[in-house]
């Protein structure tokens, strides 16, 4: 029983894999105001650009972003379709049930 659960769970981790990186939830965070280029991340961030389009590739293989070209620059976004709407209900979820744990991490 416990190995069936443990192998369908399994298929979750590259997703919320990535959302436990700290430099990858930043970004989703930018992401989630307005599309940005690497160069754009990187600079806001203070990282390197390396290590910003590193993440990037992390989260795009995953569809957590998207990427499209304008010209010679990536401009990234959030995934409309799933990710936005996920993050809607995170941040219901924490207005309601996550004030006390933020409280607790904050002292």
């Amino acid at each position: 029983m416990y190995i069936k659960t443990y192998m369908e769970n399994i298929k979750y981790y590259p997703f919320f894999g990535n959302l436990a990186n700290p430099l990858k939830i930043r970004i989703v965070g930018m992401l989630k105001e307005k599309e940005m280029s690497v160069l754009d991340i990187a600079k806001v961030l203070d990282e390197e650009q390396s290590k910003v389009s590193h993440a990037l590739k992390s989260l795009k293989n995953c569809a957590i972003v998207q990427m499209k070209q304008k010209g010679k620059q990536r401009i990234y976004c959030l995934n409309k379709e799933t990710i936005l709407p996920i993050l809607e209900i995170l941040d219901k979820h924490e207005g309601k049930y996550c004030k006390k744990c933020l409280a607790k991490r904050m002292k």
